[in-house]
């Protein structure tokens, strides 16, 4: 019994990727964020929302290692972020996928390129592995057709469909998706959620942050929000 619990405790540790105990996010001096008390587990879908200005994106950078984390204790994905050193950052967020707002696609060169250069520049050689990782990662988010396209041969969704097959290349343990829908219009915006929502079904996390409540209610989940210095959950649903 008393082994069942060990294990059963170390399972429940292992699958918690962002934890915040009594945490502070202070950004020039000022804090931005206090007493911040989150956990988010492996397979969860969590929406972060709050108006422009209350700590969202000091929230995200925290994460990311770019704001270091000076009170109270945080970790992501196995990373503390109270003792994280510059030289663990760039091994921290090869563990975290990016999707930004404005797609961020090198315009000069191919979808496949785009793909290539990023492996190549986190430590990928073979060539055969990277167009293999390269045509996985597309065919997850239905754009198996387009390696050969430039980024202005596509649409506003299926250039964010390929920065989502970017933020997968390297199988990571999480994915922060800052405003994915935001220059996007609504039916579009759906069709990319619905790309985002079946790779949680099949067991990616996802925090991401949004100004889109038509979202919101058409795929509810789990959502917290930045509000006067707290961070607190508002909604707790299932999809």
């Amino acid at each position: 019994m008393i082994l069942l619990l060990i294990l059963k405790a170390l399972k429940t540790m292992a699958e918690t990727l962002i934890s915040f105990q009594d945490a502070s996010i202070i950004q020039g001096g000022k804090e931005i964020l206090t007493g911040i008390n989150f956990e988010m587990k492996q397979g969860d879908f969590v929406y972060l929302i709050g108006k422009t200005g209350m700590g969202k994106s000091s929230f995200i950078k925290t994460l990311y290692g770019e704001l270091p984390l000076k009170t109270g204790q945080g970790s992501i994905v196995g990373f503390d972020l109270n003792t994280l050193k510059t030289k663990d950052i760039p091994m921290l967020r090869r563990q975290i996928g990016v999707v930004f707002q404005d797609f961020k696609l090198l315009e000069d060169r191919t979808i496949n390129d785009n793909l290539k250069f990023v492996l190549q520049a986190t430590g990928w050689k073979d060539k055969i592995a990277i167009k293999e990782k390269s045509g996985s990662v597309l065919n997850s988010v239905d754009m198996s057709s387009s390696g050969n396209k430039f980024p202005h041969e596509l649409s506003g969704g299926e250039q964010q469909r390929v920065a989502i097959a970017r933020a997968l290349l390297n199988d990571p343990a999480l994915i922060l998706a800052d405003e994915p829908t935001g220059n996007l219009d609504p039916q579009t915006s759906f069709e990319v959620m619905e790309v985002l929502r079946d790779l949680n079904k099949k067991g990616q996390t996802f925090l991401m942050a949004t100004h889109d409540y038509a979202i919101l209610s058409k795929y509810p989940s789990r959502t917290i929000k930045c509000d006067q210095q707290q961070v607190f959950e508002v909604v707790q649903r299932q999809a």
